[in-house]
């Protein structure tokens, strides 16, 4: 029998529900919020729960502070603008100057909400705001982040600093001659064999982040050769939904496949993490966690005594200029790193081409025909 939104009123054979089942349909339970929470929760990275754990605590401390009291929302646009000019540096007839008094500074620092005296990185700044911003979307309130004056004075600082060259510079990236100087440094030693798989599995599978290597796992890995392998990435910062397609597949062969064959072979790892701990005596330990990711990138670069400033990120950058530089395909590249943005790309592509510009040699071919 076929039913009309005014018919279903009639069904008379639907079981009745006790009564403490019945909800009402304009407010949620208090279970089925607990519910949401832990969904929001769960589906949210731990770097990303803890990036908004630090800056909320940070707000809180700072606004003890400076008001006297708990923070509450809705916050006033007044405070948010406080919080701005405490925060941001301006250009004075005595230099740059911000408005957090010392006193505060020093509480701050000497509670853990800050690491060091001294105004924060802007990028730092504008993270604190949009943490702040996502509260109050949450809370469904009334949002000072997104008021005219606020969003205003954020688009005049950062063009401030623009103008001083203060924003945040990338970090260097790790091309193909850079990785060949961290690889020679690893040894053949179990810490040295788990090191070259590491970065050969970061760098040749299309840049993977530092949480993509230490969540890498041997369930998402297919043997296809005696030293060729798929991994399968399902999860990534640009594809959270985990959705299946065909560039979740990334390839770990050539060099990079051999690399891992043999730490798998050494290790007899068949389960779990891929890379672990190293403890006293060569005994593996647990999955490496992002930090120790970065970690493994810097002290390689230390001991292979390349100059810049490098993270677990160069390698992905790396990845992509070197792309850029061998002239491989855009969409090629996109599909082993997983960018969703074009323009992201195109900016490691042009920084590598812009060495071999014609355009900057023009009087060298004045010269030429001289």
């Amino acid at each position: 029998m076929k039913y009309n939104l005014v018919d279903l009123h009639i069904e008379k054979n639907l079981p009745v529900p006790h009564t403490s089942q019945v909800l009402q349909p304009e407010a949620l339970s208090e279970l089925a919020q607990r519910a949401i929470d832990d969904l929001l929760r769960e589906g949210e990275s731990k770097n990303t729960l803890a990036s908004y754990r630090s800056a909320l605590r940070y707000w809180a401390g700072w606004y003890g502070l400076r008001y006297g009291g708990p923070i509450q929302l809705p916050v006033s646009v007044p405070c948010v603008l406080q919080f701005i000019v405490d925060h941001a540096e301006r250009t004075t007839d005595k230099g740059l100057v911000s408005e957090l008094p010392p006193d505060i500074d020093k509480a701050l620092v000497n509670g853990g909400y800050k690491a060091k005296l001294g105004p924060m990185a802007h990028n730092t700044l504008i993270h604190r705001l949009a943490v702040l911003s996502k509260a109050h979307q949450l809370r469904q309130v009334k949002n000072p982040c997104q008021d005219v004056d606020v969003r205003e004075l954020l688009s005049r600082t950062r063009k401030a600093y623009a103008k001083r060259g203060a924003l945040g510079q990338k970090k260097d990236a790790i091309t193909k001659d850079p990785l060949q100087a961290l690889l020679a440094t690893c040894d053949d030693s179990l810490r040295g064999q788990r090191d070259r798989a590491l970065l050969l599995f970061a760098w040749a599978s299309g840049g993977r982040r530092r949480s993509e290597v230490a969540g890498a796992d041997m369930q998402f890995l297919r043997r296809v050769g005696p030293t060729d392998f798929i991994y399968t990435l399902l999860h990534s910062k640009t594809n959270q939904s985990g959705t299946d397609q065909p560039e979740n597949n990334k390839p770990i062969v050539g060099a990079a496949g051999e690399a891992l064959d043999a730490w798998l072979d050494v290790t007899g790892i068949i389960t779990g993490p891929i890379f672990r701990r190293i403890r006293k005596g060569d005994q593996l330990g647990e999955g490496l966690s992002p930090a120790a990711v970065r970690t493994i990138v810097k002290e390689r670069c230390a001991l292979a005594g390349i100059e810049g400033d490098f993270s677990a990120h160069s390698l992905r950058s790396g990845f992509v200029t070197e792309a850029g530089r061998q002239n491989v395909p855009l969409g090629e590249t996109m599909a082993m790193t997983g960018h969703q943005s074009v323009n992201s790309v195109l900016g490691y592509f042009r920084a590598a081409a812009s060495l071999s510009n014609g355009a900057a040699r023009l009087l060298d071919k004045d010269a030429d025909k001289g």
